[in-house]
């Protein structure tokens, strides 16, 4: 690569990653794409083991097609050294225009000049009682354990939360032979018919979900209320929840999957400098970008870890980030109309997801004191709501006093939760509270990796 090119990084290689690597190729730049997973895919791509027997057909379904053009792409790109691919490798700090990058053979530090995140999206979840003990999984977890490895975690399993992803994970699951229980939504089916007309906008995706859904049959339970998740000191046992009507029910099972849609990837968005706004509609706080992805300093983002769009829309959010890029480079750029004019069409759609498959906040705010919030560092509700009385209601103040977000995690799973909490206790709305400061490491990294940094 000559000297007097541009040095872009990327972060991550599913839809966005790939697509944005492919624009800025054609404009002749020659990219770093680091990215967490051992192949280019992504979550919604992700590939098994190259010995792996089932076929992107089964892997993929209705997109297997769009898997492997991406995947191909990216391979080829790959092949023929047109990008550096930092393969199984985690930016684990953003500084001064340098990346600072943990791989199989220790810590590196990447420089650029320009930095487009497409870091995507992770399940987002919320506390039920119990929901800490030993069986209790993401549905982004069963999903890579049934795609990566052909295994269905349990035996017997209840899928519990709302959106898209539920159906899909128990559909798959279903289609695997596993022995799915129950799955159980949150989400009434008035609430799910008010998004219809949002939905209605890509008709054969919505016509598809409802074919996912019918291959539930019985198993699959609208407007639900969670109760708690039964445990002893092996495990799961069983889910206790109320049906639409009220009635009690308990399901017998070892193995549990819960999620409710996505919550935007964004720790290092926030080290890179971006500013942030609280969007009411998905309740988290998302990165604030012009329409092409700009969020200044010469910082892109793409995909998920912008806006919920899913698959289709990060391939668009990737050109048009790439195509910014370039612009601001001075460099010739596609044009970008026909993508502008895809999004919005995407975003009502996802407005409609929104809508009808909202976040539990009632359930979340109604938490027994008991249950835990921050399962990382073990903080219980009570600790939650005590810290707001002892201090304030502004996020990282409670963070402070009852460690809610200072775990493994980095509060990735609890934080929007611990919000709620807090906005309750204190009286206000969750972008009142606000939200915890992202900190290096943005994931758990081991001291001696960074000893052997040369």
């Amino acid at each position: 690569m000559s000297e007097t090119l541009p040095r872009v990084a990327i972060v991550g290689a599913g839809p966005a990653g790939i697509r944005a690597a492919a624009t800025l190729i054609e404009a002749g730049l020659h990219p770093v794409v680091i990215d967490e997973g051992h192949s280019a895919g992504g979550q919604i791509y992700r590939r098994p083991p190259a010995e792996f027997v089932r076929t992107p057909e089964q892997l993929y379904g209705s997109e297997a097609a769009k898997a492997r053009a991406l995947h191909a792409l990216f391979d080829r790109l790959a092949a023929d050294g047109r990008l550096t691919h930092c393969a199984a490798s985690s930016v684990v700090a953003v500084h001064e225009g340098r990346l600072q990058v943990l791989g199989e053979g220790g810590a590196q530090m990447i420089s650029y000049d320009r930095l487009i995140l497409a870091t995507g999206a992770s399940d987002r979840v919320a506390p039920v009682a119990g929901w800490q003990s030993a069986g209790v999984y993401s549905l982004g977890a069963a999903q890579i354990a049934l795609k990566a490895q052909g295994v269905a975690l349990g035996r017997r399993i209840v899928l519990i939360g709302s959106g898209p992803l539920l159906t899909l994970v128990g559909a798959q699951l279903v289609k695997a032979g596993a022995d799915v229980a129950a799955v159980l939504d949150t989400s009434p089916w008035h609430r799910q018919a008010r998004g219809f007309w949002q939905l209605a906008t890509r008709p054969i995706v919505a016509l598809r979900g409802l074919a996912l859904r019918a291959r539930l049959g019985g198993r699959y339970h609208a407007g639900v209320t969670l109760e708690r998740i039964e445990a002893d000191g092996k495990g799961v046992m069983a889910m206790c929840w109320r049906d639409a009507g009220g009635r009690q029910r308990l399901t017998q099972c070892d193995t549990i999957g819960m999620g409710w849609h996505l919550r935007a990837e964004t720790h290092l968005a926030d080290l890179a400098g971006c500013a942030f706004s609280y969007d009411e509609q998905w309740r988290q706080w998302l990165p604030k970008t012009d329409r092409m992805g700009r969020a200044g300093n010469g910082v892109y983002l793409a995909g998920d870890g912008l806006r919920l769009l899913g698959a289709d829309g990060a391939e668009i959010a990737g050109r048009l980030a790439a195509a910014a890029c370039l612009a601001d480079l001075g460099l010739p750029a596609p044009c970008a109309s026909a993508d502008l004019r895809k999004l919005a069409r995407l975003e009502r759609f996802a407005g409609g997801l929104a809508c009808a498959f909202p976040w539990p906040a009632a359930m979340v705010r109604a938490l027994p004191d008991d249950a835990v919030v921050c399962r990382c560092e073990n903080v219980s509700a009570a600790d939650v709501r005590q810290s707001v009385d002892l201090g304030s209601g502004e996020a990282n103040r409670v963070k402070a006093l009852s460690r809610a977000g200072m775990g493994r995690c980095q509060g990735r799973y609890c934080q929007l939760a611990a919000v709620e909490l807090a906005a309750v206790q204190a009286g206000c709305t969750p972008g009142a509270v606000g939200r915890f400061r992202g900190q290096a490491p943005v994931r758990p990294a081991p001291i001696g990796a960074f000893l052997r940094e040369g």
